[in-house]
């Protein structure tokens, strides 16, 4: 018999009398093999095997990595994580959509409701607007009678007052212009997304009429 062979041997046998140890089986830096039932000092941070009492491994402790590997495993960890979020997020997206609409004609009449109600909104700041415009006027017409004297608090208070209402509803107005483009681009995505999920076809536009 072969030295390594009884080396084996004669460990796996002194595992067997001792049923709670195992045999560890690794190599040093310099490529020696060591067959002991604990883990050896030679064989630090180097890749490990754990043995059962029949030699089959039953477990393997991987060797120790660089600064460099361990950065790179932790870098593509994290990539792998980072997918796995966007993944899942994706999925409850389209689920959040399916359970949304039942069809594209759904999603269709979702995007004229938002559309109206913000045209609505639209149009009742510029009921304030004009409101504010004809104060304005009012205002104009009050202060020439102050040209050569002081102006009354009050009235200095009104058309300041009124200057900066006038300013906020046409800041108003000009955020519901936009968005009525974001409801769209919103409505399209939707649009879009549904039917790469479903694997529905677009209706096509009517011909036009000659």
């Amino acid at each position: 018999m072969h030295k390594l062979q009884f080396l084996i041997f004669a460990s796996l046998l002194a595992v067997a009398a001792s049923p709670a140890s195992a045999l560890y089986k690794c190599k040093d830096s310099k490529g020696k093999t060591y067959y002991t039932d604990r883990p050896p000092a030679e064989c630090a941070g180097k890749e490990m095997d754990v043995l059962s009492t029949q030699g089959t491994v039953v477990k393997k402790r991987e060797a120790a990595l660089t600064p460099e590997q361990q950065a790179a495993r932790d870098a593509e960890e994290k990539r792998k994580k980072e997918e796995e979020a966007l993944a899942k997020e994706e999925k409850r997206k389209n689920q959040a959509l399916l359970n949304t609409y039942a069809n594209v004609k759904d999603i269709e009449d979702g995007r004229q409701r938002a559309l109206k109600q913000s045209e609505d909104a639209a149009k009742e700041i510029e009921k304030r607007i004009a409101l504010a415009q004809k104060h304005a006027m009012a205002l104009a017409a009050e202060k020439e009678f102050y040209v050569k004297k002081p102006m009354p608090k009050k009235l200095q208070d009104d058309v300041r007052n009124n200057e900066i209402d006038l300013k906020t509803q046409q800041d108003a107005l000009q955020a519901k212009k936009k968005e009525l483009g974001e409801i769209n681009a919103k409505y399209d995505e939707d649009k879009q997304r549904y039917l790469e999920i479903t694997g529905a076809k677009p209706k096509a536009a009517p011909a036009a009429k000659k």
